[in-house]
């Protein structure tokens, strides 16, 4: 088995491919060695110290490494503790399937759209999935939908992109010029 390995436009960041899914639906981030007990493998990369967040993608791992921490000497690490998880079939989450744990993107946090808004959040919506969120997962993150109120649409970035030095002119620059370019009703974009 070979894994491969990525950038991210976050330099925090390394994107790990196994090469196989390993997300059969969603997302799903863990940032936090508390929150990282759901999944075996999310638990030992942050065992190794030096990790600050996990993110399982569909068919990719992103891990952001600690202030401090360096990539040469964590590369190995990480990427010994994926061989070992993938080689060995082992479950991705403890006590049931990747369908049963993965929180899905709207469940965290939602600001409850107006009713009268249906027809613009569903356009939003629509642009989120089908235009962003590959773009996104190409730099080994996501970005969900949080809700939509007078014009703005609050979105919240994950995985590589969280914390990210470049994902205010993302938001700004990419997906604000898209979504009013689309949806007149947008006048803002707001990390959420």
């Amino acid at each position: 088995m070979f894994i491969e390995t990525e950038t991210t436009p976050n330099p925090a960041t390394l994107k790990f491919l196994p090469g196989r899914q390993v997300m059969p639906a969603g997302t799903r981030e863990f940032t936090s060695h508390e929150e990282a007990a759901a999944s075996p493998l999310a638990q030992a990369l942050f065992d190794l110290g030096d990790v600050t967040g996990v993110f399982f993608g569909q068919d990719f791992i992103s891990v952001t490494a600690a202030p401090g921490a360096e990539w040469p000497s964590l590369k190995p690490q990480v990427v010994s503790i994926l061989l070992d998880h993938f080689v060995s079939e082992a479950p991705l989450f403890a006590g049931g399937d990747a369908s049963d744990i993965a929180v899905p993107a709207e469940a965290d946090q939602d600001f409850g759209d107006d009713p009268a808004d249906a027809d613009v959040v569903a356009q939003i919506r629509e642009l989120i999935e089908t235009r962003v969120r590959p773009a996104v997962a190409n730099d080994g993150g996501d970005i969900v939908y949080r809700g939509f109120r007078e014009g703005v649409v609050f979105l919240t970035m994950q995985g590589a992109c969280s914390g990210c030095p470049s994902s205010t002119a993302t938001l700004k620059h990419g997906i604000e010029s898209l979504l009013k370019h689309y949806v007149p009703e947008v006048t803002e974009v707001r990390a959420a």
